[in-house]
């Protein structure tokens, strides 16, 4: 599926994000809808906006609490919007903070709404523990036994292992399907192109430097807003950093999914984290109405699907066939956002983007793709540095290359992220 470009182009204002919080085996001190207000208040704190300015309100989330549904609403409300103000969630896996700003972009540009707040967020931190379905039906035994003899033989049918906690967070990330882990598959890639571990190890060594250098230069304090939590801890910078990793520590992780000879570890793969992310977007109407200054237009966007197997190569169909609508070369293309799932799963990305008979086969091109330069990739970090909440993700990397092509004056860059379940996004964003 794809997105063409309108009659009416569609600009981005401002944005912001909270920290991305490792998780560290207890809950944050933060709920989705939490993280959501902490950094969209101050974003429209920047703006003179008054509370019916904002058309929609548009925010991803996959893993919603029970008491939050519909946390885009809520934090609308929560934020001082208008009770008129239209706001619903979205949930496309990994791609949920994109496709807010996805739903906006065709909002803005077919005629329909002027200016549309556009998140993720998500706290994987409080996934929740489930009962086995053991224990659903042995609960639900004992509440239709209507007698005494009824309720002491369902008693006996009891054993503890009923009541051993499902870990839903593990549950979600493994594609019913395939029956196979997000870390499965990117173990499938890194055997299809032959990624060799060590290679996967300076990859992940490479995002943690270039994030550490970014935080220390002040390169992300223009899209960071600090929380507080309710007990008065102050939350700054994204914590999963290691500016200390090498490829010598790393190597001593044993693999994570396919052990002992798996490629995939939790040092060279994204972090489970917690965060949230706003993008603004703007008509030319809305910039003149409420005086505000475009960072930079969405030109356009792109949606792409495969064999839920390999689900982290699907960035390569999405982006191809992005680039190819527009008429555009890898060469013209200045910044570039790739998720960072895992090192072996965007590795795997760069090289079915070399590989002549790949491209022609399955991409449809004449020869290869290219190389991409590896300096204009993720270049102050991404995932496996910084996490991955997955609702939020999305909407980041368009947050952090809308800020990049600004702040380093180039013309055109492209964030792209692949999906669980076999999907992937990418936009293609110009300056202004």
């Amino acid at each position: 599926m794809s997105t063409q470009s309108g009659s009416r182009p569609v600009y981005l204002v401002d944005g912001a994000r909270t920290p991305f919080l490792k998780v560290r085996g207890a809950p944050n001190p933060f709920s989705p809808v939490d993280l959501a207000v902490q950094c969209g208040r101050p974003l429209l704190l920047r703006h003179d906006l008054q509370a019916a300015a904002i058309d929609q309100v548009i925010l991803g989330c996959v893993n919603v609490l029970a008491d939050e549904l519909n946390p885009a609403r809520l934090a609308a409300l929560r934020l001082g919007l208008s009770e008129s103000t239209r706001a619903y969630t979205v949930q496309i896996n990994c791609g949920s903070g994109m496709q807010s700003i996805d739903n906006a972009f065709r909002l803005i540009r077919e005629g329909s709404s002027e200016l549309v707040m556009a998140g993720g967020c998500e706290t994987l931190s409080h996934a929740p523990l489930q009962f086995r379905q053991q224990a659903v039906e042995w609960l639900a035994g004992m509440r239709g036994a209507g007698s005494l003899k009824q309720r002491a033989q369902q008693l006996a049918e009891l054993r503890p292992e009923f009541f051993k906690p499902v870990i839903a967070l593990q549950q979600g990330l493994t594609d019913p399907i395939v029956g196979l882990s997000m870390g499965e598959t990117a173990e499938l890639l890194a055997h299809l192109f032959a990624i060799p571990r060590e290679e996967a190890d300076q990859y992940a060594v490479i995002s943690h430097k270039r994030l550490a250098r970014a935080q220390q230069e002040g390169e992300l304090e223009e899209e960071l807003e600090p929380m507080i939590s309710p007990l008065g801890e102050l939350f700054t910078q994204d914590d999963g950093v290691r500016p200390d990793s090498s490829v010598d520590a790393l190597a001593k992780l044993p693999p994570v999914f396919e052990r002992p000879f798996g490629q995939v570890t939790a040092g060279n793969s994204s972090q489970v984290t917690d965060g949230a992310s706003w993008v603004l977007l703007a008509s030319e109407a809305a910039l003149e109405s409420y005086h505000l200054q475009p960072r930079a237009r969405l030109v356009d966007s792109q949606w792409s699907a495969l064999d839920p197997q390999i689900m982290g190569l699907a960035p390569v169909l999405s982006v191809t066939e992005l680039l190819r609508r527009q008429g555009l070369g890898r060469e013209q293309i200045d910044l570039w956002e790739l998720n960072e799932a895992f090192a072996a799963q965007v590795l795997a990305c760069l090289k079915a983007w070399q590989d002549s008979d790949f491209c022609r086969e399955i991409l449809g091109l004449e020869g290869a793709f290219g190389e991409l330069d590896r300096a204009l990739l993720n270049v102050d970090g991404g995932a496996i540095s910084l996490g991955h909440p997955v609702g939020a993700s999305g909407n980041r990397i368009v947050l952090h290359l809308m800020n990049s092509i600004r702040r380093r004056g180039v013309r055109r860059g492209v964030a792209t992220e692949c999906i669980g379940g076999g999907q992937s996004g990418a936009m293609l964003l110009e300056a202004v």
